[in-house]
């Protein structure tokens, strides 16, 4: 079956004018309008307050919790695994 050339060529034709059609309205569209803030120029002075706690001391601990003992021993397990086995 040989193809039409006629038709070929209409084809072809119609796809180059949707195409110039489809790049001629991207052009033609406005950009956004800019309502963007801009940071300041000098940033502004410092505006957080120091907390009235004490400083932290190198005996305090940072939220750590007692282990359950059931944890602690599956934890010491596993530990002992690791060592003797190996991964």
């Amino acid at each position: 079956m040989k193809p039409n050339s006629t038709a070929l060529a209409a084809s072809l034709l119609s796809s180059a004018l949707l195409l110039f059609a489809q790049a001629a309205a991207a052009q033609s569209t406005s950009p956004p309008a800019a309502t963007a803030t801009r940071p300041a120029t000098t940033p502004p002075g410092q505006s957080s307050l120091p907390n009235a706690s004490p400083p932290a001391t190198t005996t305090q601990t940072t939220g750590d919790a007692p282990r359950d003992p059931t944890v602690k021993k599956m934890n010491e397990d596993e530990k002992q695994k690791v060592e003797t086995k190996g991964k």
